[in-house]
């Protein structure tokens, strides 16, 4: 786990709270695509750097 990575607490507080609409984000990926999004703004990396654990950039 890296410090993007959320832990299953973390995510059951946030989950709630992010929108989910008729074309995306898919509820099954909501999650890897969050903490790619966390991983970008802590690292301030270009996002052809995002390691594969997030799903493509």
């Amino acid at each position: 786990m890296t410090r993007a990575q959320l832990t299953d607490d973390e995510w059951e507080f946030i989950a709630p709270h992010l929108p989910i609409g008729d074309y995306g984000p898919y509820p099954e990926r909501l999650r890897q695509q969050f903490e790619g999004v966390v991983w970008k703004f802590r690292t301030g990396s270009q996002w052809r750097e995002m390691p594969r654990e997030f799903g493509a950039w």
